[in-house]
């Protein structure tokens, strides 16, 4: 029979860890909409790009965001959940 469990400590650096990567995807987000607005580029390359930065582009870096942000959460309350039944 399979045994279920985890280091409590171990899982709450995990969701400590994976939070962190929302700075990351945060700095990912503003330096490339901070270096676009700064580039003098005119066309249709930079109205493609432009549409699917703030489009698809934009919308996949927030829901990664969002996705480690609860993942992170859901491992440090399980990180408390066990070491207080552990005691």
């Amino acid at each position: 029979m399979p045994m279920f469990g985890a280091n409590p400590e171990q899982l709450a650096a995990l969701g400590r860890q994976l939070q962190r990567q929302i700075d990351n995807i945060d700095a990912i987000t503003n330096t490339v909409q901070s270096a676009l607005g700064s580039t003098t580029w005119v066309g249709p390359a930079r109205d493609q790009f432009e549409a699917e930065w703030s489009g698809s582009f934009r919308s996949a870096l927030a829901r990664l965001s969002q996705a480690f942000d609860a993942a992170g959460r859901d491992c440090t309350q399980r990180a408390t959940e066990l070491a207080r039944v552990m005691g």
